[in-house]
């Protein structure tokens, strides 16, 4: 029996624009009739037919809610745009990094490579009938799509007329692996169900010294735990940490996938990884139970991470900055040396510090990982982060939750390895102070202002733009608020002119730079799916190690307040408070 193809007819829905990570909006616009379908057709018109006849798509995602029924749509319109294979990963999961090694790395049964996938997540959003879904499309790099792409997915959402869909495909079933055949009108179509979590976890074998980790985590003195907040790392975490590591299953938090991530908010942070921060002793109650050594969590689609010592959280802009500093020695892949290093503009610059130390090139780009994806493909980049939490390398083109787990657990294991018969091991927080030592210590924070009026979000960012054509007003500013802060040396709006492809991003974000090495940031975020939110970072550089061991909000509170009054963020948004400080 050949399937047929039908021609179905469409009208336009408002504001189908992929932002930095594709489309996200609430499950409840996603499943109104065509509103999927006018998406997933316009993403093929973007790709021109001659690159989607024959092509092999990969189709999965973090398992949320409206996932399973979104994958069988877009496998019946890919057959019936002339797709000759789709892959999904068993249940429908794989986590973002696991795609885009899935896209680079995979060689299915017949010799086929992937060409590009559709993953469907909305992140660290919640999930749920009443929540967020979300669809982005990655090319044949593993990375996502460029702004040239997106940008007419986004045309094409406004004058489509009709989709393509073979209806009378029979659902496939994607809890069970193997391969489905089907004949259409143009020939054979296949759906390659595979184990979601064996292409990734060979890579990580191929990149860290699971040996040497495995010794780690069998010491009796190291414990260790890994929320996954009921995300796709779920999939993941027993393979790698239980069956390759080693590890107790009990150091396993929330790892089972769930449609609405048990009802939490999958984002891993000191607000929302609730469960771990209490279990690592940075919580208010003082149990009688000693943490752990070290924890982490992941976020919906496993491409986040947050890194905890016992009793300390490790900021991701120090994170980053300090597997930069040991990937040589700690991780075999980096064993050569590193090619470059980069850092998403609202990052603190303690990255910028270690590459001037170890003499690497170093970049600074706009938020959006697809930056730092072209200086990978050129070979100008081997590590790379950002301040949500988002830490990868150039083993794939995402960001990697799970690799900077292991990345961690590397640098800990080097440096206890003459060590795990000693009565101490050398601990997270004791590298982290450490590395402040060498390289000075960046307070950071950073204050989010959730769904903001977005008229008054736009206002506030206008108000600071006016306001930097004179560094002598703003100067009368800060010092009004606070003697003790140094002066503004330059006020910008961040634009990033990509050194491989000469491409122009303007208005990425707004900054004040200080004498003293310190800097605030504002910005409006595109990742929520209702109202605006800024994004407010401050950053305090303390060079003096007299000085590095502080807490962190008082030594921020002088450059709060200046930023607070600068913006006038009361006045225009009516907010007292962040929603949010991380």
């Amino acid at each position: 029996m050949v399937f047929k193809v039908s021609k179905v007819s469409t009208t336009p829905f408002e504001g189908q624009k992929p932002g930095t990570s594709g489309l996200r909006k609430k499950v409840k616009v996603f499943v109104q009739p065509h509103y999927l379908q006018n998406f997933v057709q316009s993403t093929f018109n973007a790709l021109s037919s001659e690159k989607v006849r024959g092509a092999t798509l990969v189709v999965s995602g973090d398992g949320r809610y409206y996932s399973k029924d979104a994958i069988q749509i877009i496998i019946k319109m890919s057959a019936a745009n002339g797709v000759r294979r789709v892959w999904v990963g068993q249940n429908g999961l794989l986590s973002t990094p696991a795609v885009s090694a899935v896209i680079r790395e995979r060689v299915g049964a017949d010799g086929s490579k992937a060409t590009g996938a559709f993953i469907l997540t909305a992140s660290h959003n919640p999930g749920g009938p009443h929540e967020d879904f979300g669809i982005k499309y990655n090319m044949g790099n593993g990375g996502p799509a460029p702004e040239a792409i997106t940008d007419k997915i986004f045309e094409n959402t406004k004058t489509i007329t009709e989709y393509l869909i073979a209806d009378d495909l029979p659902n496939v079933d994607i809890s069970a692996t193997g391969i489905s055949s089907f004949e259409g009108p143009e020939g054979q179509f296949d759906v390659d169900v595979f184990d979601s979590a064996s292409d990734y976890v060979k890579l990580m074998k191929s990149i860290f010294d699971f040996e040497l980790i495995r010794k780690l985590l069998s010491s009796p003195k190291f414990t260790f735990c890994y929320d996954a907040l009921h995300g796709v790392a779920g999939a993941y975490a027993n393979r790698i940490f239980v069956e390759e590591l080693g590890a107790q299953e009990s150091s396993l938090l929330n790892c089972v996938p769930k449609e609405d991530f048990g009802g939490g908010h999958p984002d891993p942070n000191l607000t929302y990884a609730k469960e771990l921060v209490a279990r690592m002793g940075l919580g208010n109650s003082n149990s009688e139970v000693e943490p752990p050594e070290f924890g982490a969590a992941a976020d919906g689609d496993a491409d986040r991470n947050m890194i905890l010592g016992k009793r300390f959280f490790v900021t991701p802009s120090d994170s980053v900055a300090i597997i930069a500093a040991n990937a040589v020695d700690a991780i075999p892949y980096f064993f050569s040396g590193l090619k470059g290093v980069a850092r998403s503009m609202p990052t603190s610059a303690a990255l910028d510090v270690v590459a001037k130390h170890l003499n690497l090139k170093f970049f600074e780009v706009p938020t959006g990982w697809k930056f730092f994806g072209n200086l990978m493909d050129a070979g100008m980049c081997s590590i790379c982060g950002e301040e949500s939490f988002g830490t990868g390398s150039d083993h794939i083109r995402e960001k990697d939750g799970i690799w900077a787990v292991l990345a961690w657990l590397s640098i800990l294991a080097y440096k206890n390895k003459d060590n795990l018969k000693g009565n101490k091991l050398v601990t997270v927080e004791d590298i982290v102070r450490q590395h402040w030592a060498n390289y000075g210590r960046h307070y950071y924070t950073r204050y989010d202002y959730e769904n903001v009026d977005a008229g008054a979000a736009k206002d506030l960012m206008a108000y600071l733009v006016k306001l930097q054509s004179s560094l002598d007003e703003i100067n009368t500013i800060v010092k009004g608020a606070r003697s003790d802060v140094s002066n503004v040396v330059n006020a910008d709006e961040f634009e990033y002119k990509d050194p491989v492809d000469g491409s122009i991003s303007k208005h990425q974000g707004i900054r004040f730079l200080f004498q003293d090495g310190s800097r605030l940031v504002f910005r409006l975020s595109g990742t929520g799916s209702e109202g605006a939110t800024i994004r407010l970072y401050v950053e305090q550089y303390e060079k003096d190690s007299s000085k590095t061991g502080r807490d962190s909000q008082e030594a921020l509170a002088p450059l709060v307040e200046v930023a607070l009054k600068l913006s006038k963020m009361q006045e225009f948004t009516g907010r007292s408070a962040p929603t949010v400080i991380t």
